[in-house]
């Protein structure tokens, strides 16, 4: 079995690790309605629409503009 020679450090450790517990940014894209940009596959929470329909119902005072 493998033993091993010396002790690692913390710090080796933590180089080591970094980089495996970064998150990605989520990808947006352009909301074809409102130009607004959105996640993938979610409401546009400008508008309120998704795939082309209206799904939320949203006071026109509350409507965000681009």
């Amino acid at each position: 079995m493998a033993v091993p020679k010396s002790k690692t450090s913390k710090q080796r450790k933590a180089k080591r690790r970094s980089s495996v517990w970064r998150l990605d940014a989520p990808n947006l894209s352009v909301c074809p309605k409102c130009g607004a940009l959105r996640r993938a596959h979610t409401v546009c929470k400008a508008c309120g629409t998704y795939n082309g329909r209206d799904v939320l119902k949203l006071e026109e005072g509350k409507k965000k503009k681009k």
